[in-house]
This record gives structure tokens, C-alpha cells and sequence, in this order.
């Protein structure tokens, strides 16, 4: 692993387990198992770190994202997979770290949210439309309203005031709100395709059915 990614990675590792306010420059040097000297060769200061750490978790998330739904053989089975692969995902992010970013690394929450806005409504637009001409989503539902509403949401999940507290936790917050999405535009057949897959790909979870 080149230099400049054990930096990212661990960057990202610490970020999301302890959020972004509480750790230093030290931190991520001895996380990447690099001197401090090393680490502002590549990053003049923290900030610095941060937006490119952001940038590059962004986009490896969207790309594995992408193979997730590659891989499904409708759309209904896309989002669960989708839904699934967050909920592995958010077990490792500590509530607090967007929050922390959004607070102490405006520029960064900046970026992050422009890439969301870019790409991501991007992907679950696609998604519906898929599903509409499937006829697993109702023909009515209007795509591009509904994608943007569905990545509005996923960022409040990650608000920890207002959602994740003592009694509901980040993963059954997401999964909440999935499911709440998925049956808002479901058709019968889609509902019959969802409690397939949710079977298959999320019998571990929380989630209630409606």
C-alpha cells in the first residue's frame, strides 16, 4: 500500500470511529505507521486531510455502491442490497463523525454533501426509473423528487440530535427510513420482490415490517 493511501485509510478508520474534532495529526501518523515528517509531505494540516479523506471515502463508496447494484437482478433487489451494504457500513461510523464535520470541516461537509447531491441521486434516480418500468414502483412516483428526498434522509440519520439516541441506534435509524422509502413507492409485486430479498439480505437487521 502506497504511502498517500495508508494515510486516507487510516484517516477514515479514526474518523469514523472516534469523528473528527478529537484527532490529531499524531494520530493519523501513528495509525498509518508513518513518521509526522512523512504525513506533511503529503498534507500541509488537518483540514487538508480531512477534505481529501472525505473526497476519496466519497468516491469509493459511490464506486461500491455502483457494483452493488450492478449485481441485482431487478430493482427492488438493488435497494435492499443497497440498504444491507450501509447497515454493515454504519456499524463502524460513530454518530457523531458527520455531525463533527458538518460543525468543524464546513468545506469538507461541503464537498461530501455536493458529491451525494452529484452522484448518489444520480444512482437512485436511475434505480427508480428502473423499477417503474419494471412495474415493481408505482408509475406515478416522481424520480427525481423521490431520490433527493431519499439522500436528504439518509444525511438525517446521520444528525445524532435528531434521530440516533439511547433508544434507537444509527444502524435501526437507516433501516427505519430505508423501509419507509421502499414501501412509499413499492407496487404489490414490488412488495412481494422486497420481503424476498429482505429475507435473504436483511434477516440480521432490526427493521420493522409495515
Amino acid at each position: 500500500m502506497e504511502v498517500l493511501e495508508k494515510i486516507l485509510t487510516s484517516s477514515i478508520e479514526l474518523f469514523s470511529q472516534y469523528g473528527f474534532k478529537s484527532i490529531t495529526m499524531d494520530d493519523i501518523a501513528r495509525r498509518a505507521g508513518i513518521s509526522k515528517k512523512t504525513l506533511y509531505q503529503h498534507f500541509a494540516n488537518k483540514q487538508e486531510v480531512v477534505n481529501e479523506t472525505v473526497a476519496w471515502y466519497k468516491n469509493n463508496t459511490t464506486e461500491s455502491c455502483m457494483v452493488v447494484l450492478s449485481g441485482a437482478e431487478n430493482a427492488v433487489e438493488a435497494m435492499v442490497r443497497i440498504i444491507a451494504f450501509f447497515d454493515t457500513m454504519y456499524k463502524r461510523i460513530n454518530p457523531m463523525a458527520v455531525f463533527e464535520m458538518q460543525r468543524f470541516f464546513p468545506d469538507a461537509y461541503r464537498q461530501f454533501r455536493e458529491l451525494l447531491l452529484e452522484r448518489d441521486v444520480a444512482l437512485v434516480k436511475d434505480n427508480i426509473l428502473q423499477g417503474i418500468g419494471e412495474g415493481l414502483y408505482r408509475a406515478e412516483v416522481n424520480a427525481d423528487l423521490m431520490a433527493r428526498y431519499r439522500i436528504e434522509t439518509s444525511l438525517m440519520a446521520l444528525q445524532p440530535t435528531l434521530m440516533v439516541n439511547d433508544r434507537n441506534t444509527l444502524m435501526s435509524v437507516a433501516l427505519e427510513l430505508g423501509e419507509h422509502f421502499m414501501y412509499g413507492m413499492m407496487t404489490p409485486l414490488g412488495i412481494e420482490e422486497y420481503l424476498k430479498y429482505k429475507e435473504h439480505y436483511l434477516k440480521h437487521t432490526t427493521v420493522t415490517t409495515i
